[in-house]
C-alpha cells in the first residue's frame, strides 16, 4: 500500500544545495517525490553556525515507518552526517514529518514530528506541497507563525 509521507530536509555544512539535491535523488529511489521551494533560515539552535537551507519533500512510498526512518538515516550517513552538538550544524538532516494519517510514538520515532507546528522552516514548505494540510486537526495555513516568516525563498520548486 502506498502512503503519502513528508520529509523535512536541512543542511548548513558543505555545498548545502548540492547535498539537498542529492538527497532528493535518493528519495526518488524509494518512491514518487514532489519538492517544495528551497528556503534559507536562521539556525534553530546555537547561532554561531551558518544559516540553513531547508525544503520539504512529499514522498509516496510503500515502506513502513521504521523502514523509511532507516533509509533516511542511511542517506544522512552517506552524506557524511555528523552530530557535533544538539541543534548544531549538519551536512544533511532528514526528518520524517508525517506518515499518512498515522500517529506514531515509540523510542525511535514520533510522527507527526515533534515541534512541527512551531517551525516556519517546516510549515511553509509543507504548505507549498499541500495548502490544505492539517496536523492534529490543526490547519497549517491558519498558524500564526506563517504570518511573519523568518525564511527567505531561494528557489522555486524547480531547484532540484
Amino acid at each position: 500500500m502506498t502512503v503519502t509521507t513528508y520529509i523535512g530536509l536541512g543542511s548548513n555544512l558543505g555545498d548545502s544545495r548540492q547535498i539537498l539535491s542529492e538527497a532528493i535523488a535518493k528519495l526518488k529511489s524509494i518512491g514518487e517525490v514532489k519538492v517544495s521551494k528551497l528556503y534559507q533560515s536562521l539556525p534553530m539552535g546555537p547561532q554561531d553556525q551558518p544559516n540553513y537551507l531547508n525544503a520539504v519533500a512529499q514522498l509516496k512510498t510503500e515502506l513502513l515507518p521504521l523502514d523509511l526512518l532507516d533509509q533516511l538515516q542511511r542517506f544522512e550517513q552517506e552524506a557524511g552526517r555528523v552530530r557535533l552538538r544538539h541543534w548544531g550544524e549538519r551536512t544533511l538532516d532528514l526528518d520524517l514529518l508525517i506518515y499518512g494519517n498515522e500517529k506514531i510514538h515509540n523510542e525511535r520515532l514520533t510522527v507527526p514530528h515533534a515541534g512541527i507546528l512551531q517551525r516556519d522552516f517546516v510549515v511553509i514548505p509543507l504548505l507549498d506541497l499541500d495548502a490544505d494540510l492539517h496536523i492534529n486537526n490543526q490547519p497549517l495555513k491558519n498558524l500564526e507563525l506563517i504570518q511573519q516568516p523568518t525564511l527567505t525563498v531561494l528557489a522555486d520548486e524547480s531547484w532540484v
